[in-house]
This record gives structure tokens, C-alpha cells and sequence, in this order.
């Protein structure tokens, strides 16, 4: 006989949960060692203790039985049980059959190896935190759009760039149209970051240095417009043809990497060209100030 995927989904749930509890001691989640223990690990009512929620209610989740959660109760679960980002989204996953929302957007925190990944492709590319901040880039990026050392930490973000500075702006034939398209984007994440202090600060600073970006922002645009190839304007070369795509880290799943790779033979020999002699002039890594 087939199992009901339903119950096969409440099944996988249950043994995850016992499995996640069994491997805490009460001293991990604050409570008090109480005698010997015939079973290893906590018991349920010290989870629901740790959790702050109803012993029947995190009996019942446990056990596989038909109920509705709220995200709210399974933060608690998550959080008593020590899950790990991976464990938080199966948790979801099996309990809701969606992903969990969105933490607080992470620290600018890159590793070596990314830095070695980013230069390693051949086009330009950068990695940032959901906000946009810019977190470090390769020197494709440097010799085809402009270095981001120089700039203010604050201003390093590809949504100020965009609305706020005149040389980025310059470099895209369809200002207006890659504008609101990156405005929209910017808004879904902004969406699943509503108390993020950085969003907020980004925005007040927008609004008070583009008309533009006062005038789309009432709109509540989240309509992406997937412009394939995008095209940019590049001092020395001309025009530019780069497919862009964005990819998550695994080991840093609030950052993003975005990738701008050349959609023809003439695009890919001028990046080519500006990447070597920007090589030429300052070699090494781009710098990360």
C-alpha cells in the first residue's frame, strides 16, 4: 500500500524532531539535570519548556498528527532544539511544506574562498546581502564598471548606484527600465526584511537623493522583467551585451552572488580586453577596503 505523501511528510517530521531532541542534554537549553534518564537527550516537556510553548501542542507535533503551526511556534521549536540554518529550513519544509522567512539580513563576512570563486569568473561579478550591500567583487567588475574601493562603505550598494550615481546610470542605455526592474526586486526583499534597520536606512537616504526613485517607490512594483541580454555603455569599448545571474552561497545562504557573463564572442573579447588592463595597472586581487 502507498503512503499518503501527507503522512509520509508527517512521519519525516516526527522522526527529525525526536532525532534533533534526543541529542540535547538539559543543561544545553538551561534546565536542570533531574536523575537517570531512560532515554537519551530531552524530554518533551523540557523542549516545550525550553520553547516557551504547550507541552500537548509540541507532543502532538512530534508524534506526526495533523495540525496547523504558525511560523511563530516553529521559531520557538527551532530555537530550543539548537537547529543549525540548514535544519531551521527542513523544519519548515516538513512542517509547513515552505521555506521558513528570512533572518536578519547577515554581516558583510566573505571568505577567501569566495574572493578566489569571484576571480575566477570571467565577467563581472560581486557578492551581496539581500540589501544590496556589496560585500566584495572581482576585478572584471573593477575594469568594467568602475572600482567600489574608493566609495563610502554606505554607498557600495548596487541600489544607491543605480538611483544615485551618474556614472552607473550613464553606462545603461535602458536606465530607467533596468532601474525598476532592480527597484522590484529590491521591494520582494525588502518584503521578507520589513524590520531591518538597513532597509530602512537605505530608503530614507534614497528618498531624499532621487526623484526617481520618490516617484516608484509609492508603486509597490514587484513585477521582475527579466531582460536578457542586459546592455551597458562602457567608456573605451562601447556597447556590452551580459547575462546576469544570481546564485545563493550554500555556506552563506543570506548572501547572494551576482554574475555578469558575456552573451557574445564581441562582448566576451571587450570585457576581456578592460579586465587585462586593469590587471595591468593595479594587479592582484581588486582591493576589498
Amino acid at each position: 500500500m502507498t503512503r499518503h505523501p501527507r503522512l509520509s511528510d508527517r512521519l519525516e517530521l516526527s522522526q527529525f524532531l525526536r532525532t534533533r531532541r534526543e541529542r540535547l542534554k538539559p543543561a544545553d537549553v538551561g534546565l536542570p539535570m533531574t536523575g537517570r534518564r531512560r532515554t537519551p537527550g530531552l524530554r518533551r516537556e523540557e523542549v516545550a519548556q525550553a520553547a516557551g510553548v504547550g507541552v500537548t501542542w509540541y507532543t502532538w507535533l512530534e508524534q506526526g498528527r495533523e495540525m496547523e503551526v504558525s511560523t511563530h511556534f516553529l521559531e520557538r521549536i527551532a530555537h530550543a532544539l539548537r537547529l543549525g540554518p540548514n535544519e531551521r529550513t527542513h523544519l519548515f519544509s516538513l512542517a509547513q511544506n515552505r521555506p521558513p522567512p528570512e533572518q536578519s539580513v547577515a554581516g558583510l563576512t566573505v571568505k577567501p574562498a569566495h574572493l578566489r570563486m569571484l576571480e575566477a569568473i570571467e565577467g563581472p561579478a560581486y557578492i551581496a546581502n539581500p540589501c544590496l550591500d556589496v560585500a566584495a567583487w572581482n576585478q572584471c567588475l573593477s575594469a568594467v564598471f568602475g572600482d567600489l574601493a574608493p566609495l563610502p562603505q554606505q554607498n557600495r550598494n548596487m541600489l544607491w548606484l543605480m538611483f544615485a550615481s551618474p556614472q552607473h546610470q550613464a553606462a545603461l542605455p535602458d536606465w530607467e527600465g533596468a532601474a525598476r526592474s532592480m527597484l522590484a526586486r529590491f521591494r520582494i526583499e525588502y518584503g521578507r526584511n520589513r524590520k531591518d534597520a538597513r532597509f530602512l536606512t537605505l530608503i530614507e537616504r534614497l528618498q531624499g537623493a532621487s526623484s526617481s526613485f520618490r516617484a516608484w517607490w509609492p508603486e509597490h512594483d514587484v513585477t521582475v522583467r527579466n531582460e536578457k541580454p542586459k546592455r551597458f555603455t562602457v567608456p573605451g569599448v562601447g556597447e556590452l551585451e551580459l547575462d546576469q545571474t544570481v546564485l545563493l552561497l550554500e555556506d552563506a545562504p543570506n548572501m547572494r552572488i551576482v554574475v555578469y557573463a558575456p552573451a557574445s564572442r564581441d562582448s566576451a573579447e571587450k570585457v576581456a580586453l578592460l579586465t587585462r588592463a586593469w590587471r595591468q595597472r593595479h594587479g592582484g586581487f581588486a582591493e576589498q577596503g
